[in-house]
């Protein structure tokens, strides 16, 4: 059975471009699009038929009728469900999650997230999804993963901007280089790697050399994880760039005209709580492409 595409749903712009930018995803990856919004009420939806629970009722099924037509109207060609799930935000949305090739939301630039994903609830639901999520702007729209035509204009039409993802060597690279390159590849895009090096603690007056074998020790790590996607993904365009010093920065400035920005987020032992990581968090609140956090070991 195919898993689908699912986005979370609260009404405002930031889910709307998260459900068109989800509905193209779909289309691509030739699966269904599922669309869910949470609200804490009864067991079900249409149980218990209590008095107060009749406006976030109207409400859930007013949102997700008018994102169903919508969609429905653009992408005919599309096939779309809807559904109201009865619990916590976060809680709807990992299970949601958990059962998708990909869960889509709604972000804020700069401030975090609106509606039903507002602080905590975005983070508790990124952390803990075991599949990828995209995050997307109210900003985002079809022309925007494209090249400017030949006239400078935006369209929808033109090539894909490039697919960009950060990879570290020394942990797990296998389902974020697969999701990078599978990525690119739908989109016949060219795929653009960030790699970061930084000098040893309380080593900043290291002699050239020794800087320029640690650079060529990081290309090695690199080049030595990415042999076996080049020979998977013959046809992809690959560019490599090793950096010195923090990853972050890094991939903000080559994300800066890209499409997609894929980077992971580390599995980690339910004591330790839930946690993004520093890079993760860093390029959710300021990209301004639709960013994949894909989860690893």
């Amino acid at each position: 059975m195919l898993r689908p595409v699912v986005v979370g749903l609260d009404g405002s712009r930031e889910s709307l471009a998260a459900a068109d930018w989800a509905a193209g995803e779909a289309l691509r990856r030739g699966l269904p699009l599922r669309l869910v919004h949470a609200w804490e009420g009864g067991a079900s939806p249409d149980e218990p038929d209590l008095p107060e629970l009749e406006a976030p009722r109207h409400w859930a099924r007013r949102i997700l009728r008018g994102a169903m037509d919508r969609l429905d109207e653009r992408w005919p060609q599309l096939a779309l469900s809807a559904e109201e799930i009865s619990r916590p935000a976060a809680e709807a949305l990992v299970g949601a999650g958990d059962e998708a090739e990909l869960l889509v939301l709604g972000s804020r630039a700069f401030s975090g997230f609106g509606g039903f994903m507002a602080g905590s609830v975005a983070l508790a639901t990124v952390a803990r999804v075991a599949r990828p999520v995209v995050l997307v702007r109210a900003d985002q729209t079809l022309e925007a993963e494209h090249e400017p035509d030949a006239e400078g204009r935006p369209s929808a039409h033109s090539p894909y901007r490039p697919v960009v993802v950060g990879v570290d060597p020394a942990h797990s690279c296998e389902e974020l280089l697969a999701f990078a390159f599978e990525s690119a590849t739908l989109r016949a895009a060219p795929l653009r790697l960030v790699h970061t090096w930084q000098l040893p603690y309380g080593s900043h007056a290291l002699d050239a050399k020794t800087r320029t074998d640690l650079r060529t020790g990081a290309e090695r790590a690199l080049d030595a994880v990415l042999g076996p996607w080049l020979e998977k993904y013959p046809g992809v365009e690959v560019t490599k760039l090793v950096e010195e010093g923090r990853p972050a920065p890094h991939l903000l400035q080559a994300a800066r005209d890209a499409g997609l920005l894929v980077v992971g987020r580390r599995i980690r032992p339910a004591r330790i709580g839930t946690h993004t990581g520093p890079v993760a968090h860093a390029v959710m609140h300021h990209v301004r492409c639709p960013v994949a956090i894909v989860p690893h070991d």
